[in-house]
């Protein structure tokens, strides 16, 4: 007979999940993705205006899974439509090997489209809308032309439709905690802010940014220890997005030149506006940060905040500073972003994706799908089809198996700077500190 599964997060991984699920299931109707918002989910990472697609990771597990991912972004009928191929272009800063490392690692798996840029020959690319860039601290530039960006929003209903239509339900409600059977030595399911309770044979964490919220008070119930917690596993981590309107004669402009997502360094990612919305993007990735509270039991957890919208006026002036490089400068001079938000993330000390099952022997039906960690979202085509591997018990293979798995030798203090190419590192600084004034960028 075939488990139920009840999914918590409609964000990637939940979307994904129940998205091959029903595929794979002759009952869909047996899986069920709870979330506290309709699809797309406002707060949920992936969910923006737009996310990169791209393969260009110096990583070949990860650079793997975005060919295979690729494909539907291109062709599938539930995602083709969201996907816009403009290209994917990095400034390489001085000092930093990350694009001969990506080059080397498609040519390892004989696959190379892209291609290395003159720092000085910009200017002379897309139709000049890069001219005046500021390119000292750089020494060159790696263009991918396959790559692009996608209206994550937009695609994630679009894939939880389909999943819907198959016979999976959705369910719009506020997962309140995790209800455990002591007598069984499981998770039954997960308390509704209602009161009702759902239940299932196994249950998937796909909670992102939340996940340590609610599954800290199990932890208490079980007396975990602190090393083996999931805050040593996956941490919410937050980072900011500038949003500038564009007028239709700009939008235009940057259309017919075919601007594709920058890259500007460590400093941020840029992404061209559209049609649809009139925004243009600008991540900052120069600061990432936590936001620590300490549990009624005394353990301190990282957690988002509700409010998304208010941003430290340190970190305002940061992402300006990036912009005011002279970058995309005949779209933003004499600007003021339009808004801004927070996107919190589950981030894990070594940018891998955490899939897996929870080792505690009294949570034995519990699945945790998190650690985005700011990259995961390309992914969304084909995770669920590995995490079902997952969910049966069976191995995806060594390197996968490891790389996803639990860690037993977590450490925050050796991340892998830029080791995914996500390009966000460690957060070092508390928001409040931001806010204050007592951290200094």
């Amino acid at each position: 007979m075939e488990p139920t599964v009840l999914i918590i997060g409609g964000g990637t991984f939940g979307t994904s999940i129940a998205y091959h699920l029903a595929q794979t299931y002759k009952d869909p109707s047996k899986v069920t993705l709870v979330d506290r918002e309709p699809s797309p989910p406002k707060q949920a990472a992936a969910i923006d205006i737009n996310r990169a697609i791209r393969t260009d990771y110096p990583n070949q597990l990860y650079c793997n899974l975005a060919y295979e991912s690729i494909h539907p972004w291109f062709w599938s009928i539930e995602l083709g439509p969201h996907f816009h191929k403009v290209g994917w272009l990095m400034l390489n800063e001085e000092g930093s090997d990350v694009s001969d490392r990506i080059n080397s690692t498609f040519k390892d798996r004989g696959s190379n489209c892209a291609e290395n840029v003159p720092i000085g020959g910009l200017h002379t690319k897309w139709d000049g809308v890069l001219q005046g860039t500021e390119t000292r601290g750089f020494n060159g530039a790696y263009f991918n032309p396959e790559a692009g960006w996608v209206n994550a929003a937009g695609a994630t209903a679009s894939f939880v439709a389909a999943a819907v239509k198959r016979g999976v339900k959705r369910v719009t409600a506020q997962a309140t905690e995790l209800v455990l059977d002591n007598s069984g030595g499981r998770i039954s399911g997960v308390r509704l802010a209602s009161g009702e309770v759902l239940t299932a044979d196994k249950v998937v964490l796909a909670t992102g940014a939340w996940t340590s919220s609610i599954l800290s008070p199990i932890e208490d119930a079980l007396d975990i220890p602190e090393q083996d917690r999931i805050e040593q596993q996956a941490r919410c981590t937050g980072t900011i997005s500038a949003y500038y309107k564009m007028s239709d004669e700009e939008i235009d402009r940057m259309t017919k030149a075919n601007t594709p997502v920058i890259v500007y360094g460590g400093n941020g990612e840029i992404f061209p506006p559209s049609k649809q919305n009139k925004l243009m993007k600008v991540s900052n990735s120069r600061t990432t940060f936590t936001n620590t509270i300490t549990t009624r039991s005394g353990h301190k957890i990282s957690v988002p905040r509700a409010d998304q919208y208010n941003i430290p006026d340190a970190l305002k002036r940061e992402t300006e500073a990036i912009m005011s490089s002279k970058l995309l400068q005949e779209f933003t001079r004499g600007k003021k972003p339009d808004h801004w938000r927070i996107c919190y993330d589950a981030q894990t000390p070594t940018e891998d994706l955490l899939m897996c099952k929870h080792p505690h022997p009294k949570l034995n039906n519990l699945y945790l799908a998190v650690g985005g960690s700011f990259h995961s979202y390309k992914f969304m085509p084909v995770a669920g089809k590995y995490f079902i591997n997952i969910l049966n018990g069976e191995s995806n293979g060594d390197e996968k198996d490891k790389a996803w798995g639990w860690k037993t030798d977590a450490d925050w203090n050796d991340v892998r700077e830029f080791g995914l190419l996500s390009g966000k590192a460690v957060a070092k600084v508390e928001l409040r500190d931001l806010e204050s004034g007592q951290a200094k960028l």
